[in-house]
This record gives structure tokens, C-alpha cells and sequence, in this order.
């Protein structure tokens, strides 16, 4: 599509149109994307932001990191704000301190498991150390079972006492999904008191516990 059609999809009534030239500008270059971007940032409808969101991410510059940050922080729908971090993670270190203050400021899971999505264990244990701590206060079971996860993964870095810990303060859990997720990340440690708990839910009421410990065994 050449680039005056775009323009002029870009502002017709119809929510298709608008999408289909947004979907089109990734054939040009983002000194002339990320403009015209800009132009549907407020657009009703919020898969045409989201797809604004994802295409900023595609088409970095200066322009388009600042326009992001915008929206993680004004818009309204967890959809747009959620594709929003992942955009940003592409823009590398500078944006990893915007997506802590993210996932410390909002609690949706969906906007949650993006940023977790976007941290990388290798370069960054104690951000993901610090963020499963604050997933695990929170009420949603979804990124709950995450920082569980991701606290096995700390197993081999400098952070692994700390996610020992919360993980064998887990383990006391009255959930049984939060249980049998402790007991996956715990096979991660070799630690005598990470093997002392996997023991003890070796032994645990609900079933899907017990099965969680034998995983990886047969």
C-alpha cells in the first residue's frame, strides 16, 4: 500500500481500515512510521492502540520510546498497556528501570507477566528476584505461580538464598497449585533444606503436590 493510502486509512471511521495501515507501515521506515503512529495513540478502540504499542516497538527511535512510556503510564485498557512493556523491553537496558516502576505500580496480571516476560535472568537476577517478591504479594494467582517459577530459576545465581527462602515460606501455602509449584522449583536446589521440603510435599494432602515432587524422576 503506498504511503497516501495509508494516510488516508489511517483516519477512516472504520476500525478495520485504520488497523489495516497500521499493519502496512511496516514496510517503511520508522523516521516516517513512528509519526504516524502518533496519530492513532488515542484511537477508541483499543486494539488499534495495541497494535500503535506494538508497532513502536518495531519502528525505535526517540520519538517512539517517549510515546511509550506515554502510554504505560495514561492508557486506560491492561491490553494496550501490557503490549506497551513488551515494546519497550526491545528497547534494551534504558527501559528496564520504566518496567520495574511498571510492575510496582500496576498489578494487572497480563501487564504483570509481560514485564516478567521481558527480564533476562542472566543479565538481571535480583530485578527478577525483586519483582517475583512483589508478585508474590499480590492477589493474582497467575503471576503468583510465575514468580514461583522464576524463583527456581535464581537457583544458580547470587540470589539463591533469598529465593530459598521465600520459597520454603511457599511451601506453608494453603493453595495446593501454590504448593505444587514451590515443589517445581524447589527440585532446582540442591540444598539440604530445599531436598527436607520436597520430602515433606512428597507427603502433602492434595495430589497434584505429590505429583509436581516426582516430576522430572520417571
Amino acid at each position: 500500500m503506498e504511503l497516501h493510502q495509508i494516510k488516508t486509512y489511517l483516519d477512516s471511521p472504520d476500525p478495520q481500515n485504520r488497523m489495516k495501515a497500521i499493519t502496512e507501515l511496516r514496510h517503511y521506515e520508522a523516521s516516517l512510521v513512528v509519526p504516524l503512529l502518533k496519530q492513532r495513540m488515542y484511537d477508541q478502540e483499543f486494539v488499534i492502540r495495541s497494535f500503535v504499542a506494538m508497532g513502536l516497538g518495531y519502528k525505535r527511535t526517540e520519538e517512539a520510546f517517549e510515546l511509550l512510556l506515554d502510554v504505560i503510564e495514561h492508557d486506560k485498557d491492561y491490553n494496550v498497556r501490557a503490549e506497551a512493556a513488551n515494546s519497550l523491553s526491545k528497547y534494551g537496558e534504558r527501559a528496564i528501570p520504566h518496567l520495574v516502576k511498571l510492575f510496582q505500580q500496576d498489578s494487572h496480571w497480563l501487564v504483570r507477566q509481560s514485564i516478567f516476560a521481558a527480564i533476562d535472568l542472566t543479565k538481571h537476577p535480583e530485578i527478577l528476584l525483586e519483582l517475583s517478591i512483589l508478585g508474590l504479594k499480590g492477589k493474582d494467582p497467575v503471576v503468583k505461580l510465575t514468580a514461583i517459577a522464576n524463583l527456581g530459576q535464581l537457583a544458580k545465581t547470587p540470589q539463591a538464598s533469598s529465593a530459598l527462602e521465600l520459597l520454603l515460606s511457599a511451601a506453608n501455602s494453603s493453595e495446593g497449585l501454590i504448593r505444587a509449584q514451590v515443589a517445581r522449583a524447589l527440585r532446582h536446589f540442591e540444598e539440604p533444606r530445599a531436598q527436607a521440603a520436597l520430602t515433606k510435599l512428597r507427603q502433602d494432602s492434595d495430589y497434584r503436590v505429590v505429583g509436581a515432587t516426582l516430576e522430572g524422576l520417571v
